[in-house]
């Protein structure tokens, strides 16, 4: 599994990075809600959150090591060292493009939202970091994937990941990479709207958890981003737009992380009463509902578990 963590030259990830974010979707950059920690990124203590691509990682290792990894990640006792850059950062053409489509993503994401939930939506940041970062939930390391923290209210994102979700987990494209920002920010609505603290007092585990029903409903907020970046001109007025054939592969890459296909990669079997993000035909059914219907209300359904 170390292996499978190596990567590519830089020049090489984001020449290759660049060529999924150049064509389809149609788009301007704008870095107002980015908060670029690149050249600042590392960590002391602190207990580490998890995130989309994190929970992929440590699932696949847990299974193949017979170790329980997902226990050691509140394990505050000791202070890892920080293991991150400093200062500048070296960076290619190719990856700052990259940075620009994050941005360009989370502002329509939240733009979108702001016009759903009026003066109830607060806006966030999506931190952009290398190697590892602290936030206000704890450390974190590149491998904990795409993540948001509920205690600062933000979202943390290697760009790395995307060449990750492209290889290791075949599902390249553009809107493939939205998706899971769009995703991370459906958590922050979340906590605007006070799910996330209902789903606290809830502490069953699989697939019938408040915590698959969490990350369903933010694939279901996903794709309400998605429709609303479905409509003709959007481009024109200054906003993401996406091209025919985009939602293909957002749907590929729920798809490809469901907890069922993880589990059956890595072990051969599927085990419900492990899941904790949804199965991949319920994460595609999440995601798609919200892209058909483009209403948040389209959504509660996937969270049922955090209303009652």
């Amino acid at each position: 599994m170390c292996e499978a963590r190596a990567r590519r030259p830089a020049s090489a990830r984001w020449t290759a990075l660049v060529l999924l974010v150049s064509v389809s979707m149609r788009w301007t950059g704008d870095r107002s809600d980015i908060e670029d920690m690149r050249g600042r990124s590392g960590f002391g203590g602190g207990m580490m959150p998890i995130g989309l691509g994190g929970f992929v990682v440590l699932l696949l290792l847990s299974w193949v090591s017979g170790t329980n990894l997902f226990s050691l990640l509140g394990s505050g006792g000791q202070s890892p060292t920080a293991v991150g850059t400093s200062g500048q950062v070296n960076s290619s053409p190719a990856e700052e493009r990259l940075a620009d489509f994050v941005g360009a993503v989370s502002k329509d994401v939240q733009d979108t939202w702001a016009e759903r939930l009026g003066p109830q939506y607060e806006r966030t940041h999506v931190v952009l970091f290398r190697d590892a970062i602290q936030s206000a939930c704890g450390a974190a390391e590149s491998a904990t994937g795409p993540f948001y923290c509920p205690a600062d209210r933000k979202v943390y994102l290697d760009l790395g990941f995307f060449d990750d979700l492209s290889r290791r987990f075949g599902a390249p494209g553009d809107f493939a990479q939205a998706y899971v920002i769009a995703h991370e920010i459906g958590h922050h609505v979340q906590t605007l709207l006070g799910l996330n603290a209902r789903a606290a007092q809830d502490r069953r585990t699989g697939e019938q958890s408040t915590s698959v029903a969490l990350e369903l409903q933010a694939d279901c907020f996903a794709g309400v981003w998605g429709h609303a970046a479905s409509e003709n001109g959007r481009f024109q007025a200054g906003h993401v737009e996406l091209d025919p054939g985009d939602a293909d592969e957002a749907i590929r890459a729920a798809g490809a992380i469901g907890d069922d296909r993880l589990q059956r990669m890595a072990t051969g079997r599927v085990m419900p009463d492990r899941f904790t993000h949804g199965s991949s035909a319920q994460r595609i059914a999440a995601f798609s509902r919200g892209m058909q219907s483009g209403e948040p209300r389209a959504c509660t359904g996937s969270a049922a578990t955090t209303t009652r």
